[in-house]
């Protein structure tokens, strides 16, 4: 059969879609193994509190409430599940941190909150851009994240519970899914986001690399 024009557009276009939906989850996956990894290893969390609230409320809502499909119900729960091992990291080591700074109840307590506002903020995101598959918010999250990451790194000073393959991980599962965004379901809002978590990941890599060289000597 000779396929012609559209069609083969068509095709390739589906080939190359399915490609970076299965890069993105690959290198997403491998870079939640890590952070638990090297949480277990430092005895850190290694993911911000309201990055953890918003993945696992975006996962949780993909995985039971709105799946697209049944593959991506698979996959998004593979996500959710990696998710509680890391928010259960953060429960474990998270409070060691700020136990100068503010009580217990209060630590807990605003774990809880960040939770709930985050799961109705993505729901409320899904109604308001009339968008059922989560894309705005996964990115909208996305951007707060490469941002959180930062700013963990600067706060602590030194790599505990990061290292620099999650950061490769991080940004290679965002890039793949960026570009797939851009050839074919391009809008300027996504694009905007998508160039600055590029560039945010960039940074967070750029400072891991001087770290390191700068501790190696």
């Amino acid at each position: 059969m000779i396929i012609r024009g559209k069609e083969f557009v068509n095709i390739n276009q589906e080939k190359f879609i399915l490609i970076s939906q299965f890069g993105m989850w690959l290198f997403w996956i491998i870079t939640y193994i890590l952070i638990i990894k090297q949480g277990i290893k430092d005895k850190r969390y290694g993911m911000p509190m309201a990055a953890i609230c918003a993945n696992i409320s975006w996962e949780f809502i993909f995985s039971f409430m709105y799946p697209l499909n049944n593959l991506q119900r698979i996959l998004t729960f593979l996500w959710f599940l990696l998710d509680i091992f890391i928010l259960m990291q953060f429960l474990l080591y998270g409070y060691k941190e700020y136990k100068k700074i503010i009580p217990r109840k209060v630590f807990y307590s605003s774990f809880f909150i960040t939770l709930i506002v985050s799961f109705f903020t993505i729901l409320a995101m899904m109604h308001e851009f009339k968008d059922m598959a989560g894309i705005y918010a996964a990115f909208f999250q996305n951007l707060m994240m490469s941002g959180l990451f930062i700013a963990l790194f600067i706060q602590r000073g030194n790599l505990s519970g990061q290292s620099m393959g999650i950061a490769v991980c991080k940004m290679v599962g965002t890039a793949l899914a960026a570009v797939c965004f851009y050839l074919y379901f391009r809008t300027s809002l996504i694009t905007i986001i998508s160039l600055a978590i590029f560039i945010y990941d960039w940074i967070y890599i750029v400072l891991i690399y001087r770290f390191y060289v700068k501790f190696a000597k």
